[in-house]
């Protein structure tokens, strides 16, 4: 598999750019700018080793279409990434074909920090038909992006799926190809007494199924172990509130666990 990667701005012009078989570092040595983009093409698609900055997590993701297309967050959209990510003048970025001991291996699917809002080439993916006040703190895609210190709300490392008080919110994690599922996670945001909880919640599977999952006042992972089964996306919904003052219940994270087909 061939690789390029690039760095364009707001008008569409490369910055920096790199090719290579199956190993990749692109090396980008001046500050980013407000409308920059990663852009990542590769002449086949499939599973990726992929790191678009020393300063957060690399992961193994999909790349179902190419090429994928990476906003660099300025502003209100840099709080859900970490301090050190993506700033200064001096930036490595790597990708990688992977191993197939590293796809075959148990592993929570459902981890993608890469992602965002307009992703529609990079997977796991998630979607939300809610976020509080639509800001990037409360944004889907922070209940994928392993981070679970559960103890705050906010800015890193403290971001979380927000509901904005709507009781009929739903997520959906979508792999973009079929896994084999066989545990989910969830961390519910615990920022007690600023936050409440939810004492329940359903999980619907792209096959049809749908389980309830009991919930309990906690930041710690609560762990369900589910019949292994064959799945391209699933969806959290039907969050049912504790008697609680606090109007906010929020995500921390979302792990599903198994293997790839």
């Amino acid at each position: 598999m061939q690789f390029t990667l690039k760095v364009v701005d707001v008008a569409g012009q490369v910055k920096a750019e790199s090719s290579s078989e199956d190993e990749l570092y692109l090396v980008y040595q001046a500050p980013y700018e407000e409308g920059d983009r990663l852009v990542l093409s590769a002449t086949e698609t499939g599973h990726i080793h992929l790191s678009l900055d020393a300063g957060m997590p690399p992961a193994i993701v999909l790349l179902k279409d190419t090429p994928f297309s990476f906003t660099i967050p300025f502003g209100e959209k840099r709080m859900p990434y970490p301090p050190l990510s993506f700033g200064g003048s001096l930036h490595r970025l790597h990708v990688r074909s992977v191993e197939p001991c590293e796809t075959a291996a148990r592993r929570n699917l459902a981890f993608n920090p890469f992602d965002q809002h307009a992703n529609q080439s990079l997977f796991p993916h998630a979607v939300a038909n809610v976020e509080t006040r639509g800001e990037a703190q409360f944004a889907a895609r922070n209940a994928i992006d392993g981070e679970k210190a559960t103890f705050d709300h906010g800015s890193w490392p403290f971001t979380s799926w927000g509901i904005n008080k709507d009781p009929n919110a739903e997520l959906t994690v979508d792999f973009g190809r079929p896994v084999l599922v066989d545990e989910v996670f969830l961390y519910l945001r615990a920022d007690f007494p600023h936050d409440a909880w939810w004492n329940e919640a359903s999980i619907t599977f792209s096959d049809g199924e749908t389980i309830r999952l009991p919930l309990k006042k906690s930041g710690a992972a609560q762990r369900f172990p589910v019949p292994q089964r064959k799945i391209e996306w699933l969806r959290l919904h039907s969050l049912i509130k504790a008697d609680d003052p606090s109007p906010y219940p929020a995500l921390s994270q979302i792990e599903a666990w198994g293997r790839e087909c």
